[in-house]
């Protein structure tokens, strides 16, 4: 299987996930915990223990490894990559999707914005949003750790549409 049926197929299942738990009500939990100061980085079972989540695994690719999560806070995906560049290219594929993704050093995760508000303070990372075909935000990224296009930040709301 070539990176690219692997990277699309993954992004197929996100994209299921995106449209059953699109919509977030764009209110900000103003929580007394920061993210993580030091970058989270691990395997998919790792970053769920953070979560408290059990992963249901749904790829298990050298290139990407993929698991299912639902707990308290709500159901999300968490998907790592062997290299930053499977991220970006994964990152890229995504945005015709739309949706809110948490992004972290070779890792993503994938859910309603309130979710990945609450996973942001095990996991740290920087929240995103890409426009998808159900409308959505077209900010730019807050970080300013290059990108660009249509990803964006957490800012002003949560709300994709649809």
């Amino acid at each position: 299987m070539t990176v690219r049926a692997v990277v699309r197929g993954a992004v197929f299942a996100v994209a299921g996930l995106m449209a059953v738990g699109c919509g977030g009500s764009g209110r900000d939990r103003g929580g007394a915990e920061a993210a993580p100061s030091a970058p989270v980085t691990g395997t998919v079972e790792q970053l769920a223990a953070r979560t408290s989540c059990e992963p249901n695994l749904q790829i298990d690719a050298a290139e990407l490894r993929q698991g299912a999560c639902r707990t308290g806070a709500g159901r999300y995906v968490l998907a790592t990559f062997a290299t930053h560049q499977g991220q970006q290219r994964w990152l890229r594929e995504a945005q015709a999707y739309g949706g809110s993704y948490l992004v972290g050093r070779r890792w993503v995760a994938v859910g309603d914005t309130e979710v990945l508000r609450t996973l942001r303070f095990r996991l740290g990372g920087e929240l995103e949003s890409a426009q998808g075909p159900h409308g959505g935000h077209g900010e730019h990224r807050a970080s300013g750790h290059g990108g660009g296009g249509h990803r964006g930040s957490d800012r002003g709301g949560g709300h994709h549409g649809g």
